[in-house]
C-alpha cells in the first residue's frame, strides 16, 4: 500500500502522454479526443523540442496539467531508440508520469485507408503503398514493443477509437456532461439544436385560470395548479426516467452537451414549471444543469396563448 507522501507526489507529477503509431492508424483522431478530455495536445513537435517545452522554467505555477505529444515517422528527429532514451531520461526526473500510446493497424486496412483518402504514404513516394507500410512497420518496431498502451484500430470506426480513448484517458477530463434545461413557447418558434423536446401542451393552460395569467411557472400558485393536474405526475415520471437513462448513454458516446427543452404555448407557465422540476431531478442525480427560460419575460397575451383548449 502506497504511503500518503507517495500518493501526494504522484498527484503532483505532470501527466505526459506520447501518442505514436502507424500512419493512418488514428493519431489525429486520438489527439482531438484527448484535447476534448482536457489534455493540451501538440502534434508533430520536433522530438528535440519536447524536453525544452517541459522545462520547469517554461511552465506556470499551480496544478500541473496533462499534455499529449503526437509524433510519427514524418516528425523531425524521429529516431525510435532516441525517443525511448528521452522517455527514460524524463521519467528519471521524477516530476513526470509518462505513458506511451501506440496506435497500430493491419497493413491491408491501412492500404485501404490510404487508397480511400488518396493520400501518399510518407515512405512510399515512388513505391506502392504496401511497401511504404512495410518499411514504416520496421522503423517503428522498437516503439511498438516499448509502448505502455497498444490500441489496434483495424476494426475500429472513428467513434470506436474515440470511445477507447475516453475509457483509457478520460479520467483527466476537467468537466463532465454539460446539461442545459430550457423552456420555450411554441407560438414563438422552436429552439434550435435541441436534443430532447417535451411538449407540455397536453396539460391545462394556467393562462386561462383566474389570477394566474400574469404569473409564471416560477410562482407557487401556478406550480400548484400544474402539479395538481391529474396527468402531470405520471407523464413527468416517464420523462424523468427517460432523461436519466439517456444522459449516461450520451456521455458514453462522447457527447459533451445535451439540450433538454420543455415547450408550451406561450413559454411562461407549463414549460417553465416542468423545466424547473427536471432541473431539480438532475441536481439530485449529481448533474449541474444550466436552466434557461427563453420566453419567461414575454408579455402574457391571448393572441399568443390561442384558445382555452391550448
Amino acid at each position: 500500500m502506497a504511503s500518503a507522501s507517495t500518493e501526494s507526489r504522484s498527484k503532483d507529477r505532470q501527466r505526459i502522454l506520447l501518442v505514436t503509431g502507424m500512419l493512418g492508424a488514428g493519431k489525429t483522431t486520438a489527439l482531438r479526443e484527448l484535447e476534448d478530455l482536457g489534455w493540451e495536445a501538440i502534434d508533430n513537435l520536433p522530438i528535440q523540442l519536447i524536453e525544452r517545452l517541459l522545462d520547469p522554467d517554461n511552465g506556470s505555477s499551480g496544478q500541473p496539467y496533462p499534455m499529449a505529444f503526437g509524433f510519427d515517422c514524418r516528425t523531425r528527429g524521429f529516431v525510435p531508440q532516441e525517443i525511448i532514451d528521452l522517455v527514460k531520461h524524463l521519467a528519471a526526473r521524477g516530476d513526470f508520469e509518462i505513458t506511451t500510446l501506440f496506435l497500430d493497424c493491419a497493413g491491408a486496412e491501412l492500404a485501404r485507408r490510404f487508397d480511400e483518402t488518396r493520400r501518399r504514404h510518407f515512405l512510399a513516394q515512388d513505391m506502392p503503398v504496401p511497401q511504404g507500410i512495410k518499411a514504416e512497420r520496421e522503423l517503428v518496431g522498437p516503439l511498438r514493443r516499448w509502448a505502455d498502451v497498444l490500441i489496434d484500430t483495424t476494426d475500429f470506426s472513428v467513434n470506436d477509437l474515440k470511445q477507447r480513448i475516453r475509457e483509457q484517458f478520460g479520467q483527466t477530463a476537467p468537466r463532465g456532461l454539460t446539461v442545459i434545461v430550457s423552456s420555450f413557447g411554441y407560438s414563438r418558434g422552436m429552439p434550435p439544436a435541441t436534443d430532447l423536446v417535451f411538449d407540455m401542451r397536453f396539460l391545462d393552460n394556467p393562462h386561462w385560470q383566474p389570477g394566474l395569467k400574469d404569473l409564471t411557472g416560477l410562482d407557487e400558485p401556478v406550480a400548484e395548479h400544474i402539479a395538481g393536474n391529474p396527468q402531470f405526475a405520471s407523464a413527468f415520471a416517464k420523462m424523468r426516467d427517460l432523461v436519466l437513462e439517456l444522459l449516461p448513454q450520451y456521455a458514453a458516446q462522447g457527447k459533451t452537451y445535451v439540450n433538454i427543452a420543455f415547450g408550451c404555448t406561450g413559454g411562461r407557465h407549463r414549460s417553465v414549471f416542468s423545466a424547473e422540476q427536471m432541473a431539480g431531478v438532475l441536481r439530485e442525480a449529481g448533474f449541474s444543469p444550466t436552466v434557461l427560460h427563453r420566453n419567461l419575460a414575454s408579455r402574457a397575451a391571448e393572441l399568443v396563448e390561442g384558445s382555452q383548449a391550448q
